[in-house]
């Protein structure tokens, strides 16, 4: 297979996505200023801290690596060490978008938060703090600097920082129906970038050619990525996951081969809203072990989607999803299920067994592979995802996408990547 020059679709105008309104501003500045009154916080400090979920972002629709002060009577004040980023907002403001902020500081981190606390008659109030807890896998025991902690605390040693993490994550997990038309529409660009992949992954590609087109892709349609961004592994017992290794060291990347699955995460990310998938190519003919672990995703994959409804919990999608595993043999390395953005996690302990006296079982040993929040009601207006892994030894397949509760079950975002796509040599995809 070769490329040359710029694909057909490279040259199709592309449709712009969705926009957030002022009434969207201020259903989440007020739905929030009410959490707050429940808890008796006066303020909300809330960074992005190079995050992974860019906290900040969901007050002021935009990422300017600064940190946003919410209070019950004023407008959102935004702090930033950087006039460089206040320039990107006023260029939109240029070109007809109105942002959501008007109230914009230069200032140092910690120290000018504490400076618009003391200016608001705040610096003996309660002040809610988010990123002291767990905010995204990787960031367990939260996100907040130590300097960050230090400069407000000095700066306002009479008021009371509390933790206000959960309550604003649990907040962002029930979307409204602005948020879930830019959710739909980056589960739209994933799919276009799994038809993508399928397309390009064939034995004698680089994994560097395929990974390329499918972000060219998700970039074409106006979207970007989340970290980690996108996951790819390829291989035909190939156990590891995460980032292809030869963007995280020297390392050559690989070349796809007969026999291979081609493993992929994609993190597809639009006005906040991400809309993974696990996108799964099989290079046929592969391993009949391999097989037994698509059934095993398959069915995971279908239990879970007939699980989730308003009023179950999150460990009920749990347990539902990895009942087909347990029968099947098959056990599972990363997660079967959590909210978007993250919230819950649920991993299965089912069938390690298999892995005692392994290299892999030595490094699984320690992971305590379980629920966190198991005990989270589904609402209408959440999002999940369904991401089931079937492994047997070494060799492994995930397949998933992401659903929304709905009043009477699920709405599934995506098709394609919810089952092990097959390529031969004269399968063309239109």
């Amino acid at each position: 297979m070769t490329f040359s020059g710029l694909p057909p679709t490279a040259l199709v105008p592309v449709e712009a996505g969705p926009v957030l309104s002022l009434k969207e501003r201020d259903r989440r500045w007020n739905g929030l200023r009410a959490e707050m009154r429940k808890q008796d916080v006066q303020a909300l400090v809330v960074g992005s801290f190079q995050g992974r979920e860019r906290l900040e972002s969901y007050l002021i629709d935009d990422f300017l690596d600064s940190v946003a002060i919410l209070t019950h009577d004023a407008p959102v004040t935004v702090v930033t060490f950087s006039p460089s980023r206040l320039s990107r907002v006023y260029e939109s403001e240029r070109r007809g978008i109105e942002p959501w902020v008007t109230d914009y500081r230069i200032a140092g981190g910690g120290a000018g938060v504490g400076a618009v606390l003391r200016e608001r008659g705040l610096d003996r109030a309660r002040i809610g703090i988010v990123g002291y807890g767990p905010t995204a896998p990787g960031e367990m025991e939260g996100q907040l600097p130590h300097g960050f902690h230090r400069s407000p605390s000095g700066s306002v040693q009479q008021a009371e920082l509390v933790d206000f993490t959960c309550a604003y994550t649990d907040f962002i997990l029930v979307k409204s129906d602005e948020e879930l038309a830019l959710l739909r529409f980056a589960a739209r660009v994933s799919e276009q970038a799994s038809h993508v992949m399928a397309e390009v992954a064939r034995p004698g590609v680089s994994e560097a050619l395929m990974y390329a087109e499918v972000l060219r892709e998700i970039h074409r349609l106006g979207c970007d990525r989340r970290y980690p961004f996108m996951s790819l592994q390829s291989g035909a017992d190939n156990i590891a996951w995460g980032a292809p290794r030869w963007t995280l060291r020297a390392e050559p990347p690989r070349i796809l081969q007969r026999g291979d699955v081609v493993q992929t995460e994609i993190h597809t990310l639009y006005g906040g809203q991400e809309a993974q998938v696990q996108m799964c190519v099989a290079l046929d003919p592969v391993d009949p072990v391999l097989l037994r672990c698509e059934q095993a995703a398959r069915a995971s994959y279908e239990a879970g989607i007939a699980a989730v409804r308003p009023g179950a919990t999150f460990a009920d999608v749990v347990h539902a999803m990895e009942r087909p595993l347990a029968e099947s043999g098959c056990w599972s390395k990363t997660p079967l299920l959590h909210t978007l953005t993250f919230g819950a996690t649920g991993f299965t302990p089912v069938n390690r067994e298999q892995l005692a006296g392994t290299r892999e079982g030595a490094i699984e040993g320690p992971v305590k592979a379980g629920i966190r929040r198991g005990d989270l009601v589904l609402r209408e207006g959440m999002s999940l995802e369904l991401e089931p892994n079937a492994c047997l030894g070494t060799r492994r397949i995930n397949i998933g996408a992401g659903v929304i509760v709905t009043r009477d079950g699920c709405e599934e975002l995506n098709r394609f990547p919810t089952r092990m796509f097959h390529a031969t040599e004269d399968v063309v995809l239109s």
